[in-house]
């Protein structure tokens, strides 16, 4: 059925994009300047956000505020008819010697015509570019939590197929 390995990929698209860790509640605290755009394209879909606020900047762990990624506070928009959501406020951890940063958690939903996948994936490493704050993702594989029976049972996305950028 086609709506489902474009459901797979707007899972795996906002969970890459997403970037968290545990469901903690989010500091609620922000740095002023202290932002994070993302982006990532999956099997022909985009899905790409702008200025999510972030509660420090690299190298300190840091939490970004699902409501500034979410609509209708952010602007998280997928091609294809998808629609997404994070279910926990998104969180980073630094190695700046070896040049990466960790999530712990991303928990997401996403939505197409009438079919909805919750999926969860833990511990995605994601190498910086050169000195820069741009991290693209390594591989991993995150499992349906919940949804339709039309949604895979998990899903795993190359290297490289989303990165995000702290300003």
């Amino acid at each position: 059925m086609k709506s489902t390995p474009t459901l797979t990929g707007m899972a795996a698209l906002v969970i890459a994009v997403g970037i968290a860790v545990p469901t903690s509640a989010y500091a609620s605290a922000t740095v002023a300047g202290a932002e994070v755009d993302g982006v990532m394209v999956v099997s022909g879909n985009t899905c790409s956000w702008t200025g999510a606020d972030a509660s420090a900047t690299p190298p300190s762990a840091l939490t970004v505020d699902r409501a500034t990624i979410n609509k209708p506070g952010g602007n998280l928009t997928c091609g294809g008819g998808i629609a997404a959501a994070l279910n926990n406020n998104p969180g980073f951890t630094f190695d700046d010697a070896a040049g990466t940063a960790t999530t712990d958690v991303i928990d997401l939903t996403g939505k197409q015509s009438f079919v909805s996948c919750r999926y969860k994936v833990t511990n995605i490493v994601w190498n910086r570019e050169g000195t820069s704050r741009k991290y693209v993702n390594t591989p991993f594989t995150a499992t349906k939590v919940s949804g339709s029976f039309l949604c895979p049972g998990s899903f795993s996305a190359a290297a490289g197929e989303a990165s995000v950028v702290f300003r």
